[in-house]
């Protein structure tokens, strides 16, 4: 078995968005990475081994293979989706099956990605889901749970084209209730450094921000780092009629107290932590994502 000192840390999802963010600030860190990955020959998953990633293939699914991948791991960083036919039941069984593969192969210390207010019987199903993954990892090893709250990627595709060069900012709840976000580089950055450092925080779980504007203030953060005029609109709940989830997603977040990030706590784990105003500047172009 190798040391805990050479061993790698492990990411499961290293080949998508918030994945890929974790890879990136261990790579920056120096540390050896050991990517769990579907599809050893596809483009992403290549992409990783010219970087100097270890690569080994297992699924989800397989809590035996998962187990084996995952030997000799200095610790695991994961995170879980609700996308596909299998909806949220999917995404807790794919979860639970991380954690028992990982207690499985003795990994020393998992640090899952799940959502901020996944402990507070939000009753959002995808919210509810990770809390099932939640529990049961820390049924069955030591783990930091990172819970990260609005994603400011989410965004940019809600950045409509209006006329004479104006661009609409269109979301189904008030404009004046701010909601806390972050920069999915940044929830890399913070998962990357609780892998590294077991004492980075005392606490069990830590929910993350960098900014925390109303949509209204978001719209002239974007305006000052486009150059071109933003303003928002509010749609109507029923835009998401058909969609439950993502109807009582907003509908929480519209009570004004739904995220309950501490801002300074994030900058202590994740210095230079961008606000909405960093972020849209390093990723937006005149209003289209870069």
């Amino acid at each position: 078995m190798t040391t805990i000192d050479s061993a790698p840390f492990a990411v499961i999802g290293a080949t998508g968005q918030q994945g890929g963010a974790i890879v990136d600030a261990l790579l920056d860190a120096g540390a050896p990475v050991l990517a769990i990955v579907r599809d050893p020959d596809g483009a992403p998953a290549r992409a990783l081994l010219e970087r100097g990633v270890t690569v080994r293939v297992a699924d989800q699914e397989d809590r035996d293979g998962l187990a084996r991948a995952l030997d000799g791991a200095a610790a695991l960083a994961f995170m879980t989706t609700f996308a596909g036919a299998d909806g949220t039941e999917g995404e807790a069984r794919r979860g639970i099956a991380v954690a028992e593969a990982a207690a499985r192969a003795a990994v020393p210390r998992v640090v899952y990605s799940s959502v901020g207010g996944a402990e507070r019987a939000t009753g959002i199903p995808h919210f509810e889901s990770k809390r099932r993954v939640e529990e049961r990892l820390q049924e069955l090893l030591p783990a930091v749970l990172l819970r990260p709250t609005f994603f400011m990627e989410n965004l940019a595709p809600q950045l409509i084209p209006g006329a004479d060069g104006e661009i609409v900012l269109r979301l189904p709840m008030p404009g004046d209730v701010p909601v806390q976000m972050i920069a999915v580089r940044d929830v890399g950055r913070a998962a990357a450094r609780l892998l590294l450092d077991p004492h980075a925080i005392e606490e069990e779980a830590v929910e993350v921000a960098g900014d925390e504007p109303s949509l209204e203030e978001a719209a002239r953060r974007l305006q000052q780092a486009t150059g071109r005029p933003v303003r928002f609109e509010a749609l109507p709940l029923a835009v998401l009629d058909g969609d439950p989830d993502l109807q009582a997603m907003f509908a929480w977040f519209a009570r004004g107290d739904a995220y309950r990030a501490d801002l300074a706590a994030t900058r202590r784990l994740v210095p230079g932590v961008a606000d909405l105003r960093e972020w849209a500047a390093g990723r937006l172009v005149g209003g289209a994502a870069r």
